[in-house]
């Protein structure tokens, strides 16, 4: 049987440090599942689709790594994926107590799906979706932290042209 391990998110959008916790899981598991959350009720930046499409492009040509769209329990999407392990990524200790109530609320639903905790590499310690968007709304750079094809697609949302590069002194 093959090993297959979600790593669930709403990923508006993603950011590097989403992709090297998906990056570390495929050196443990030959089949990564992306799950990308649509949650109507849940205001998002990026509709799932374009959510999608973006990681994708990113992972293309990397076989292992896929993006499908989820709605509802985790369990049951874990079930239908053939997945018996969740990758979740803990930034700092507030991310602790929500995740570690996920995890045992997820394990009392299906006994047999596992969690597992990956911190971030150290440059993506303080790194989240909203961080991002709120930077870049307010008018800053957010190159090196999101792939090429998420600033893009931030520009072409907030209207804004491509950058100046800033020259060293």
């Amino acid at each position: 049987m093959e090993r297959v391990a979600l790593y669930p998110g709403s990923f508006d959008p993603i950011t590097n440090g989403h992709i090297d916790i998906i990056l570390r899981g495929a050196k443990l598991f030959p089949r990564i599942v992306v799950a990308v959350l649509e949650n109507p009720k849940k205001d998002t930046l990026f509709t799932t689709g374009e959510r999608i499409e973006m990681i994708r492009e990113i992972f293309r040509g990397q076989p292992g790594i896929e993006a499908v769209q989820f709605h509802g329990l985790l369990v049951r999407f874990a079930e239908e994926q053939g997945a018996r392990i969740v990758i979740r990524g803990l930034r700092a200790v507030s991310d602790f107590e929500y995740e570690f109530q996920m995890a045992l609320m997820n394990q009392t639903l299906d006994p047999q799906l596992e969690t597992l905790f990956m911190a971030p590499s150290s440059p993506y310690t303080f790194l989240s979706s909203s961080l991002v968007k709120e930077v870049f709304g307010l008018g800053g750079e957010v190159g090196g932290l999101v792939p090429p094809v998420v600033e893009r697609r931030l520009r072409e949302k907030f209207q804004r042209p491509a950058a100046s590069p800033i020259k060293e002194r």
